[in-house]
């Protein structure tokens, strides 16, 4: 195998340098002569500034002396506020990792009631009155999907089951409904009957595997549906009237007003789509009172009373008499011609 010609040139002087190391101090150096002189400069440097014999023995001796003694050692003491942080940490994880185990937890399992504290956390952290409803119906339709997966045929965890279904059903529907009446929201309620009727029928279709002492909640259940859409039709039916609700409540929230149905106006409506819940209230006028008529001592002398248009008025004696006619008045100027006399 050929080697290139660089690589063989430096292979060839490395080792001519290696060979001129060990030629003794009285030979030529050849080539290397400089180099060699370096090398051996340092070599009595190094040579001169080595510890003698007694130096090395003490420097031993104190060496193994203190390898034989155990080094001190400062021992670690946590403090209170490392601790508490390392608790709260492991809180924090034991709590976060149960969460999340139990999410697919249903009635009957260990870790239910952790799922069901998180929902309740959840509801806690959510705003606004329509949110925190549809959550409730959330957590109602999850209850319904847990039927299905539940093994325990004791009829315990379906009845939990089911009365967790019922308290979140009545506190959305509440919820929903008051929101729907107070805005005349016809969508609102024609959605939450919707919604009545698929939790219904999937509610059917678990009816088979209900175990017996958990038909009485099942029942109720179902009525609890059937009383939600007959609420939401009822509402919904009312929202054009002038009373839509009693005023009172029960577990479902506002109850509809009953009796005939005053139809409100279109031009009563809000542009929001809100409506009044009484009828407008229409000002009449107010009626003429007659005007009080003084007494006849404190009327005035100068303003003359109502007479006929044929009935001569008269004056009082301080009302201006009428102008003289120009013939009259004439003769007058004509009669006065004294010097002290002077026409009227």
């Amino acid at each position: 195998m050929g080697v290139p010609g660089w690589f063989s040139r430096g292979r060839t002087e490395v080792d001519r340098f290696d060979d001129a190391l060990g030629v003794l101090p009285d030979q030529p150096a050849g080539e290397f002569a400089d180099e060699l002189a370096v090398v051996g400069a340092l070599r009595e440097l190094g040579s001169s500034g080595a510890p003698d014999q007694a130096t090395r023995a003490r420097i031993r001796a104190e060496i193994e002396g203190r390898l034989g003694e155990p080094l001190p050692r400062r021992r670690w003491r946590p403090r209170m506020a490392d601790l508490v942080a390392a608790g709260i940490a492991l809180i924090l994880g034991l709590g976060g990792l149960t969460l999340l185990l139990s999410r697919d937890a249903v009635p009957g399992d260990a870790l239910y009631g952790v799922k069901r504290a998180g929902e309740v956390t959840a509801l806690g952290l959510t705003f606004g009155d329509e949110a925190r409803a549809e959550k409730h119906l959330e957590f109602a339709a999850n209850r319904v999907s847990e039927l299905g997966r539940i093994t325990d045929a004791s009829g315990s965890a379906y009845q939990t089951a089911l009365r967790d279904f019922g308290s979140d059903v009545r506190a959305g529907v509440a919820e929903l409904t008051e929101l729907a009446t107070r805005s005349s929201d016809r969508a609102r309620l024609t959605s939450l009957e919707s919604w009545a009727q698929d939790q219904a029928r999937l509610l059917e279709s678990e009816q088979p595997d209900v175990p017996a002492a958990a038909r009485e909640d099942f029942t109720a259940a179902r009525g609890l549906l059937a009383r939600v859409q007959e609420r939401t039709t009822a509402l919904g039916s009312r929202l054009n009237c002038y009373q839509i609700t009693t005023g009172s409540t029960d577990e479902l929230g506002l109850l509809p007003a009953g009796g005939a149905c005053t139809q409100r106006p279109q031009s009563s409506l809000s542009p929001g789509g809100a409506t009044p819940t009484s009828p407008p209230v229409v000002a009449t006028p107010p009626t003429a009172s007659p005007q009080p008529v003084p007494p006849p001592e404190l009327a005035k002398p100068s303003t003359p009373t109502p007479a006929a248009p044929d009935v001569l008025v008269t004056t009082t004696p301080h009302s201006v008499p009428p102008p003289d006619p120009p013939l009259q008045r004439a003769s007058r100027t004509r009669s006065c011609r004294s010097r002290h006399c002077r026409p009227s």
